[in-house]
């Protein structure tokens, strides 16, 4: 069991990681999607995009803890300098939320439509369509991560 850890270390420190980043994503997408609207009457549906500014502030709180808690714990340094790196990582990551945000709003308009009773917290449609998004898109980063920014 612990040569298989070790052999995985770095999946399973992006997957450690990942979550981290996950739970800065979805906790501030919750605090974005209860008091943005409240702002901005069109938040919850602006043009039929549920939740645009929630989605892009949540998701980019996301993408800087993600980053720094990749460079520190999961990928070692790269060939390229370290601006070119922060380059590439958010090229990458402006794709990953253009994507995020398409898939978001399939599950969300789509395939959740009722919440989930968990007895100790209920997932609002909008909770569990971030959360889903983030799950599929967190492959496509892994991915490309590993092989084009942190290539070493």
């Amino acid at each position: 069991m612990r040569e298989l850890l070790l052999r995985h270390k770095q999946v399973l420190f992006f997957i450690i990681a990942g979550g981290l980043s996950a739970i800065v994503e979805i906790g501030s997408f919750k605090i974005f999607s209860t008091y943005l609207p409240q702002i901005f009457s069109q938040e919850q549906n602006f043009h039929g995009i549920h939740f645009p500014l929630s989605n892009i502030f949540s998701t980019s709180c996301g993408i800087v803890s993600n980053y720094f808690l990749s460079i520190w714990f999961v990928f070692e340094r790269g060939k390229h300098s370290k601006k070119r790196e922060f380059v590439y990582f958010m090229g990458v990551s402006f794709v990953s939320t253009l994507l995020s945000l398409f898939f978001f709003q399939i599950f969300y308009s789509f395939i959740f439509k009722d919440n989930i009773d968990l007895i100790f917290y209920t997932l609002s449609p909008e909770m569990i369509s971030k959360i889903a998004a983030i799950l599929l898109v967190s492959i496509l980063n892994y991915s490309v991560k590993k092989k084009v920014i942190f290539n070493g």
